[in-house]
């Protein structure tokens, strides 16, 4: 791949995959577990209690699905939609299946160390986020 055309993707464009990202998943979630969601009677508390059972699954299917499209199709469903892609940091090409892995296990602990590892990517000068600079991986407009 030829660097001298690469162009870090923009902050929103990522907000906007990870936003596409997350419902896809929240919706895969609802699927999955439709009958004891309506069988819940509409209370929120009945709700978080089915989600908070299955967060072991959640993670999973997050962990699955960010491995998955990044390793074979260089970007996620919301990074396809919003035209950027996932790139190798050393040799700005498509990424190893292993890369990709540890790309989606360390994007789940930065979620879930409420965002901090998100919010580092505004503060570097390759816009990389935790789960970028620890997999060496770029994230560049498709």
């Amino acid at each position: 791949m030829n660097n001298e055309n690469l162009q870090l993707a923009s902050m929103p464009s990522r907000i906007i995959a990870f936003i596409i990202d997350d419902l896809l998943i929240s919706l895969v979630f609802v699927l999955l577990f439709w009958d004891q969601i309506t069988s819940s009677d509409g209370q929120l508390i009945n709700m978080l209690i089915i989600i908070s059972e299955h967060v072991i699954q959640v993670l999973l299917l997050k962990f699955v699905y960010q491995g998955f499209f990044v390793w074979y199709y260089g970007a996620t469903i919301g990074k396809i939609v919003t035209k950027i892609k996932v790139i190798d940091y050393n040799h700005f090409g498509r990424v190893s299946l292993a890369t990709s892995l540890i790309r989606s296990m360390t994007r789940i602990f930065s979620e879930y160390i409420v965002y901090i590892g998100f919010i580092i990517g505004f503060f570097t000068d390759g816009r990389q986020t935790l789960h970028d600079k620890i997999s060496r991986t770029l994230v560049v407009n498709a």
